[in-house]
């Protein structure tokens, strides 16, 4: 095997299935197939000799099923990243989302065959995830052990990166805007200086499954508004998807629904194929659910909720865009930044992907960087120094 390449061990009880994914994978001049097995106890015989840079695994299997292989993963302390292959099953759906709890990184619907175009898409889908997830595991393991990581909050400067003024978040607007770096737009000054946070809008993609799962299992049980999230995420997964979050956050998290009240506490997911928009009224501010055309590609988009977000709380918002393919939220969360609002982007080290993040901040609308690690304290502090 080519050691410049990424390997792919894939796991999975359906010879028909194991040459499909072989097919897509070796159809790719930059990834390889390490080799396959046809259940997890098969699949952890050959680790050790194959040691491939991600697994590509079914759930359903004899012998040895794909949650028992994860345990087993767990007690074993193997780090290789896990893409599940997921059914479209209502049970389905939460056999997923207890698998990525026991540590797998995401999961893809299987193709079910019928449809060219889907196979198409699922193949494109997991290319990019083995990329992402494979390619971050191989570049950490054959890092020099010189290489010296510093995780935390990098605040954002135009001598570090050339764009966009940047200010504390109790600060006024930067009253003066060194010029950007040749090339890169200068962006606009906010209209306003940041108000008190009434809510906090989360737009992200690849890797947020477990991104999510540390950031919220670290907020403040007396976090004192609404979060409002966009992941991209299948129809059908969302609903389990809060429910896992629900179990190990201290705040409520639910999948929203039409007219759903944002409060303080309460943590809504958007549904996979609806989109997200927030309104305030008189009384109370609410979620709508759109069937509007996707946009970036993606329904929900983030992109719809931070238009929203910046229409109906200007500078009382908070926006944060984290790890994802793409650009989905990268130009609507300049319109929070336009208004006054307080933007935070996940930093490239601790990004599984860093695309749509990248894009903003090159785009000079996030003034804070932040590692995973401590985007949950950075979220809590920002929203506690802007009470209202």
């Amino acid at each position: 095997m080519s050691e410049d390449k990424i390997s792919v061990l894939i796991v999975d009880d359906s010879a028909l299935m194991r040459n499909l994914i072989g097919r897509i994978v070796e159809n790719e001049p930059d990834l390889q197939v390490a080799g396959k097995a046809m259940n997890g106890a098969f699949a952890l015989a050959k680790l050790e000799k194959l040691d491939p840079d991600v697994i590509v695994l079914d759930l359903e299997m004899p012998e040895m099923n794909g949650i028992e292989f994860l345990r087993e993963r767990q007690k074993r302390n193997i780090q290789i990243p896990v893409i599940i292959l997921s059914s479209h099953a209502e049970e389905g759906a939460h056999i997923t989302m207890e698998a990525l709890s026991l540590g797998a990184s995401d999961f893809i619907l299987k193709p079910t065959g019928g449809d060219g175009s889907e196979l198409q898409s699922v193949a494109r889908v997991l290319v990019e995830m083995i990329r992402a997830y494979g390619g971050k595991y191989k570049k950490n393991r054959s890092k020099t052990a010189q290489t010296t990581v510093i995780p935390g909050v990098t605040r954002t400067t135009t001598q570090e990166v050339g764009t966009g003024p940047a200010r504390s978040s109790r600060a006024p607007a930067a009253a003066q805007v060194i010029p950007p770096a040749e090339g890169v737009a200068k962006p606009p000054l906010p209209r306003k200086a940041p108000g008190p946070i009434e809510i906090v809008a989360i737009g992200i993609s690849t890797g947020g499954p477990n991104a999510l799962r540390e950031v919220f299992s670290n907020l403040d049980e007396n976090f004192p508004v609404p979060i409002v999230v966009v992941q991209h995420m299948p129809p059908g997964f969302t609903e389990e998807f809060a429910k896992s979050l629900d179990r190990i956050c201290a705040l409520e998290v639910k999948e929203a629904s039409e007219g759903d009240i944002l409060r303080p506490g309460r943590i809504l997911i958007a549904p996979g194929n609806r989109h997200i928009v927030v309104e305030k009224r008189p009384l109370a501010a609410v979620v709508h659910l759109l069937d509007t055309p996707p946009v970036n590609g993606h329904r929900p988009s983030a992109d719809v909720l931070f238009e929203s977000v910046a229409r109906h709380y200007g500078n009382r918002a908070l926006a944060v865009i984290m790890t994802g393919m793409g650009k989905d939220g990268a130009t609507q969360i300049g319109a929070i930044y336009r208004e006054g609002g307080i933007t935070i982007g996940q930093d490239e080290e601790s990004c599984i992907v860093y695309g749509m993040p990248r894009v903003a901040f090159e785009n000079g609308f996030i003034q804070y960087q932040v590692s995973l690690s401590k985007m949950a304290e950075t979220i809590n502090r920002l929203v506690r120094e802007n009470a209202g």
